[in-house]
Parts: structure tokens; sequence; C-alpha cells
């Protein structure tokens, strides 16, 4: 049977997807996941045990395990592990982007250093140590404000701050501090956990790009908005809607951005995930990811037969039988996991196109920190024209952070409807008859609270 490599985090939303897609292909899935290799597969999934902060061994244990069990393709969801695959990948002589892309993509500092050569708009940046002392010292004199401090290796906007004067930089800084010495954080053991940009503040519109990199090539599988404004103090993503309302200039643009973007970096092939501002000066690509979009918000998408259907040369030879006899139906929809699957079995994404309907998710942000009991609403919540469906992924009694210490969402809202406009509407009327029960903490406070609050009152 033909085999997938996926790795992901234990605790992803998207593995259980990955599962589904694979059994209607008939694909062999083998999940590489962050555990304790003394844990006897305690999620019953036969997933190999690795560590993502030891790259070397992780490598070696797959390597290992595909000599007696070969793997077809590779595909990594979430940033970690996004090295990991690519050197997977290049030992076992699979397509997928290069383990130098992979690093730099997943680096914030080195992905501006890379733009910025290549010619494309880049704020001022510069790479500062959060963990050192005195870090105030070193900093450029005078800072131009608005800026932006955001760490080079964290994800989901989590860490990044605008900051509007030396008062705010100097009280950013020691919160970024907190954030980059809590438990969870330092259990990563990563170096990068220690640096920082501080980046000039870019005005404008903020939309991102799904899309898939073929041999080389941009398919571009769909642009959304972001509808609300993301201009600070933080920066929580909330709405996505597709397609874009923006103007066929404005999206062009867009895509050959990112497709300059991605040849900077290296990126070849497999999937993209890309985040920019557009304003008067241009396209700002913020970061061009070598990954999917993350979690449940891949929902918001599904595909269906292009017309490229009867052209089957994939370029990657015997792999693409795999799913030959699969080929989806012309009334099918299928979702972004199972394209996922069938390009890194070879297929060609120029096959499929987003389906025509509008769609869209809000990641339900968490309005204040404490702990969370429960929430009423959802069915009438469902019932709201448009609403595909709502799930609430926070459990009871688990602590709610907000940004810019937390690192998840109360839940996520989907829609679809034959209007962009339709799809926001009916994702802001959704969330407003949601009521969360989130009572105050009584703060057992950890290492790094203590920490910031010694410091920093």
């Amino acid at each position: 049977m033909t085999t997938v490599l996926v790795l992901a985090t234990t605790t992803g939303y998207q593995t259980r997807a990955f599962g589904d897609a694979a059994v209607r292909l008939g694909v062999d899935l083998v999940f590489a996941t962050d555990r304790c290799h003394l844990i006897e597969d305690p999620w019953q999934d036969r997933a190999l045990p690795i560590r993502f902060y030891d790259e070397d061994r992780s490598v070696a244990a797959i390597v290992e395990a595909a000599r007696h069990r070969p793997i077809d393709g590779v595909i990594a969801v979430g940033d970690r592990p996004t090295v990991i695959a690519a050197r997977v990948a290049d030992v076992l002589g699979l397509a997928f982007h290069s383990p130098a892309a992979a690093a730099i993509a997943r680096d914030k500092r080195r992905t501006r250093e890379c733009l910025r050569h290549a010619g494309l708009p880049v704020p001022w940046f510069e790479h500062v140590d959060v963990l050192r002392a005195n870090l105030e010292s070193r900093l450029p004199t005078p800072v131009s404000y608005p800026c932006v401090l955001k760490p080079v290796a964290l994800s989901g906007s989590r860490g990044v701050m605008r900051v509007d004067d030396d008062h705010a930089l100097a009280a950013a800084l020691g919160r970024l501090r907190a954030i980059l010495e809590s438990p969870d954080v330092r259990a990563e053991r990563n170096d990068a956990h220690a640096f920082a940009l501080l980046e000039g503040f870019i005005p404008g519109r903020e939309y991102a790009l799904e899309g898939l990199m073929h041999q080389g090539a941009l398919q571009v599988l769909a642009v959304f908005d972001k509808p609300d404004e993301l201009d600070g103090p933080f920066f929580e993503e909330t709405v996505y809607v597709t397609p874009s309302a923006a103007p066929d200039v404005t999206r062009a643009a867009i895509v050959d951005a990112v497709t300059r973007a991605a040849a900077a970096i290296g990126l070849e092939q497999g999937p993209i995930h890309a985040e920019c501002r557009v304003n008067a000066e241009g396209v700002f690509v913020l970061e061009v990811a070598a990954r999917p979009i993350g979690g449940l918000c891949a929902r918001a998408l599904r595909f269906v037969p292009g017309s490229g259907l009867g052209i089957r040369d994939s370029g990657f030879g015997i792999r693409e039988s795999a799913v030959r006899s699969r080929i989806p139906g012309p009334d099918s929809r299928i979702p972004l996991e199972e394209l996922l699957l069938r390009h890194a079995l070879g297929e060609n994404p120029a096959w499929y196109r987003r389906e025509d309907t509008a769609s869209g998710v809000m990641m339900i942000p968490i309005p204040r920190r404490g702990v969370f009991r429960g929430v009423d609403g959802v069915e009438a919540a469902r019932g709201v024209p448009h609403i595909a469906d709502v799930q609430i992924t926070a459990k009871p009694d688990q602590r709610l952070l907000p940004l810019p210490e937390g690192a998840s969402y109360l839940g996520f809202i989907f829609a679809r409807a034959g209007h962009a406009a339709d799809v926001d509407a009916a994702l802001r009327a959704a969330h407003a008859r949601l009521h969360f029960a989130i009572d105050p903490e009584f703060r057992v406070l950890d290492a790094a609270h203590m920490h910031y609050n010694r410091h920093h009152g």
C-alpha cells in the first residue's frame, strides 16, 4: 500500500482529517509526532515518537522506520516539524521543500533578509536578543515609531506587539521576555526563542494566500481577506474570508509578491501559507511558511476537479498511480487534506480548483484571562443562515490566556454563502450568539509570570 508520512504535533487538529482523507484514497498514513518514546502508543495511532528539538535523531528514527515501511510522500503540519520533514524527504529522495528553504521559512529574520536581497519591500528591522540583560542599551537610537516587536520563531501572532514610544517598548520587551521564558516555550528547546525582530509597523490591509508549490511553480488555492483591522497593540487574527474582495490588480500583485518571495526563500515543492500587508507602497510579504493553513481553519477550503483531470502527467512517475483509480467525480468536494495527500503522491494541484461558493472561518478569540467553564448558544449560532458548523475546542477548566501570551482559540465558526460579504456577516452573527463563561483565575503564578512581576511590577 502507498504510504504518506505526516509530521504533526500530538494535539494537531488536522490529524483526524488526514486520516479520513487517507481512508477515502486507500492510502496508508504514518504519523510522526512530538511525544515521549517511553509512552506506549497513548493515542493508538501507531505514530513514530520523535522530538522536534532533536532534528538529527528524529530524521534518523524516521529513515530507519522507512526501511521496514517504505514512505512515498511527506507532509508537515505546523511550523516546528517542517525542517525535519524536508530532511527526511531529502534522504529518501521524495519531492518536498529543501531543508535550507524550510529553515529560512521558519525564521522571521532570515525570511526578511531573503526578501530584502530579492528586492521585495520589507520594513526596517533589527535582530535583538530578548533574553540578554540590558537589552535596551543595544537597541537602535533613536527607534522609529510606530514599530512592532515579534519573536522570530513563535507562530499565531503570539508575542507580537505594536509599540508607539520608548515606554511602550520597554514594557513590551519585559512582556516578551516572560513569554519566551514560559515553560511551554522553553520546553521546545529552540535557541531561536531567545530572539525577536524589532521592525517598522506596516500600515494597510492584511491578506493570506494558501498555495501549493509544484515543481517550482505556485498554484494558488485561495486568497483570503482578513476583514478586521490589525493595527495593534496585538495582532489577533479572527476572520478569514475567500474569495478576496480586493480589486483584481491587488490580488494579482499579492500572487506576484508571494511567488517572488517563495522563490527567494527557495520553496519549490509542497504547501505554503503566506501572510502579507498591502498599502500604497506595494505588497509587503510578512511570511511564507512551508506548511498548510493551521488547525481547523483548513475546513474553510474545499476543492472540485478541474478540466485538467484528463491529463495524468504528474512528473513524478509511479507514485501518481496510487490515486489514479480514485479520481473524484465532477460533483465532488474534497477537503484540503485530501488535496495535500494527492499532491504528496505526485498529483498536479492544477487539476483542482477551489469551489465556487464563498467560505470563511472565524477563530474565536479569547476575550480575557481566566478559567473556561463552558459556553451557551452553540445551537443558536449553528442556526444562523450560511453557518456550516461551530466547533468549540476549549476544554472545561482550561486556563485561558489571550494574546500576546496566549497560543490558542476558544473554537472555530465556519460559513459558506454565495457572496463573501454574506460569509463575513454570518460569522459575526453566529459569534454574537455565543456566551462564554470564564471565571477569574486564583493566581498560582508560574516561573515566567513571577519573573515578569518581579522585574516589571
